[in-house]
């Protein structure tokens, strides 16, 4: 059966383990991360979303992705946390949107998927006040950033554009203030201030 045409937009978040900034995107992903291999958490909070005739407003979802070496030597193990609120259908829509199976950004990076852990329902939410969020999934996830800035703070974030990232190709730069995980045998914890983030709007479709 073909794959209906698709598309979403929301708000899109991350954190990585990396030391802030992160060297991976402006290396193309050929540079080491910072601790030798990447942890990387994405939340995205769609705000509007339809596969073929199914809605997907409202809904969120959470990627969760560990690179055991630079991101382009491939071998990744990614897994999914989708909004416990989604029905069935939403679910596998969803599961096919984020692992790039149903084509859009996410499939430019599938070839560097080595394994693939599985996706399961999660209670996500998604908070914002001005320039710092957080996103949360049960007791599975929690991600926190506050947007950096330049020499002048009363300027709007420091931004990366041009960036080919699958999210969102320009994104605001921030400061991880805190992040865990602990979902699919995975564990990172981290509230050291030191680590990346980011965030923007995205906007995503099958074609």
């Amino acid at each position: 059966m073909a794959t209906p045409d698709w598309q979403i937009e929301g708000q899109y978040y991350e954190n990585c383990d990396c030391d802030y900034v992160c060297p991976c995107v402006p290396g193309q992903m050929q540079v080491r991360p910072t601790n030798g291999s990447c942890t990387f958490i994405m939340g995205f909070q769609i705000e509007r979303g339809r596969f073929g005739g199914l809605q997907l407003d409202g809904l969120g979802f959470v990627v969760v992705g560990v690179t055991p070496e630079e991101m382009a030597k491939g071998n990744w193990t990614v897994c999914l946390l989708v909004d416990e609120r989604a029905t069935d259908a939403q679910r596998d829509a969803i599961t096919g949107i984020a692992s790039g199976m149903a084509g859009g950004p996410m499939a430019a990076i599938g070839g560097l998927v080595g394994k693939f852990l599985g996706a399961e329902p999660a209670p996500i939410v998604f908070k914002r006040s001005g320039v710092s969020w957080s996103v949360t999934a049960g007791n599975k996830i929690r991600i926190e950033g506050t947007a950096a800035h330049g020499t002048d703070p009363t300027r709007p974030p420091l931004q990366l554009a041009n960036t080919g990232h699958p999210a969102a190709d320009t994104f605001n730069l921030a400061h991880a203030s805190n992040s865990h995980l602990a979902a699919f045998g995975l564990a990172w914890d981290d509230a050291s201030g030191r680590n990346n983030a980011q965030y923007a709007p995205f906007s995503w479709r099958s074609a």
